[in-house]
């Protein structure tokens, strides 16, 4: 495969679970700062924060609001990590690589940039953000289904989903860090039934409630969350299930094209960082140096692949 399509693939999946996690994060806000009784400022920070967007904004808004956060975050083209900036920006990489996608694909990824467009073609309201918040998930999800349903496993494939579980883990790791470094007002609330409700949002933006309590019942706790967000292979959005996933793309990769690449050894290092720790550990040596290190390690295995695939060739 040509390195331009490679790259065409890989950061198409990336940008397209992007839009799709920056909906996440700000359907978190938004319910954090329901919890509130005043404006939520800090839990509106964070999405900025989380989205790496906050110095972006505040360059253009004197102060922190919901409604100028959301606008910002999910409409705003003039931020490279605005929902309709990486949709727009994975349909042109789709639209480059079009001939290595199905024509169910391709229709579900237009789809998906057309009708996420319509619905923001103006700032939504307060009460019908989380309509169209949903609809972004929807449209994901569809693109999702039609990639695992409709596509070959063979190296478009594999390149898919180093990009889709790149951009997850990444995101995951963010939303974490965000939460447990960023948004809680004071270490006063650490415990208190505010910060409870806080993880249980959390725990929704990953698609991850249910789940949690099928597994835990009701133990709403940081470090039962934290666990389940990066060491429990059975959640498709943790670490560790990302990395599980990533290691058996490049496996297929090196079936396909019979050629060790360094980037393999990286995600196999990464892989058994994972599983060596516990969450005892990682919250005894801090649960924030953990995170930083691992989305360091993370972009630096991004940067890998680009390289040993000649993504600029």
């Amino acid at each position: 495969m040509l390195g331009r399509t490679a790259a065409g693939l890989f950061w198409m999946a990336r940008y397209m679970e992007r839009a799709e996690n920056t909906a996440r994060l700000v359907e978190a806000g938004f319910r954090m700062a329901l919890t509130r009784a005043e404006a939520g400022e800090e839990e509106w920070g964070s999405v900025l924060t989380a989205a790496g967007c906050r110095d972006a904004y505040l360059e253009k808004h004197e102060a922190i609001r919901g409604d100028k956060v959301a606008d910002f975050v999910l409409r705003d083209r003039s931020n490279p990590v605005s929902v309709l900036s990486t949709l727009h920006t994975a349909r042109e990489n789709a639209r480059m690589t079009r001939t290595a996608l199905t024509r169910e694909m391709w229709e579900s990824i237009n789809d998906f940039w057309m009708t996420t467009k319509e619905a923001l073609r103006r700032a939504p309201s307060e009460a019908d953000l989380p309509e169209v918040l949903n609809l972004i998930r929807q449209q994901g999800a569809q693109v999702r289904g039609t990639t695992a349903g409709t596509m070959l496993r063979n190296d478009i494939y594999n390149f898919i989903f180093l990009g889709v579980m790149i951009e997850r883990a990444d995101s995951t790791a963010r939303i974490l860090d965000t939460k447990y470094y960023v948004l809680l007002p004071s270490s006063a609330s650490i415990g208190s039934s505010l910060d409870n409700v806080q993880w249980e949002m959390i725990l929704r933006s990953a698609s991850a409630e249910r789940a949690f309590h099928w597994l835990n019942g009701g133990n709403i706790t940081p470090i039962a969350i934290a666990d389940f967000l990066i060491f429990d292979t059975r959640l498709p959005r943790s670490l560790a299930y990302c990395y599980d996933t990533i290691s058996f793309q490049l496996q297929g990769l090196f079936a396909q094209y019979g050629q060790r690449m360094p980037s393999h050894d990286l995600a196999e290092s990464l892989e058994a960082r994972l599983t060596a720790a516990s969450i005892k550990n990682v919250f005894h040596d801090g649960l924030h140096e953990f995170l930083t290190d691992f989305m360091g390690r993370n972009g630096a295995l991004s940067y890998q692949i680009v390289q040993d695939y000649r993504f600029m060739e």
